[in-house]
Order: C-alpha cells, then structure tokens, then sequence
C-alpha cells in the first residue's frame, strides 16, 4: 500500500524524499506541525494579521494547543536543557 500525503515540507524537501522518509517513519510529526504552524504564521503577518490574532486563528485551528504553546513554537522559544 503506498502513502499519498501532501508535501508539507515542499519548500525544504522534494515530494519523493519526503513520500520515502514517511514511509519508513522518519519524520517527527511534531516537528512537520510545528513547521507547518511558523509558516501559516509568518503568512498571516505578512498580510498584516495581528501576532494575536494569528495565534487565535492558529489555536483555532489546532484546539489540543494553548496559546502560550503556540507562541513559542511561532517565536521559537525553548527551554534551555
């Protein structure tokens, strides 16, 4: 059975490697959300969206993340190890 998934990485990796290391579950699926959710981001505020009502929007679209979970994965905040 093949996997026919959109290319959310389009702009990093070509659609055959991405269908190949999806296959083979070599793709953190968190990090393709997160990914995903920066640059829905950066389009909201280039069409000048508020950064708060980006975030609203993008909760809205993703109900299990809070707000504050949002705005680091868009600012890239982390915790220091």
């Amino acid at each position: 059975m093949e996997i026919t998934t959109a290319n959310p990485l389009s702009g990093l990796v070509e659609s055959d490697v991405y269908a190949l290391l999806e296959e083979h579950n070599l793709l953190n699926e968190k990090g393709v959300r997160d990914y995903q959710i920066r640059k829905q981001f950066q389009a909201m505020r280039r069409e000048n969206v508020p950064a708060y009502e980006a975030i609203e929007e993008l909760r809205e679209q993703h109900p299990y993340l809070q707000f504050d979970t949002i705005r680091k994965i868009v600012y890239g905040l982390r915790r220091r190890s």
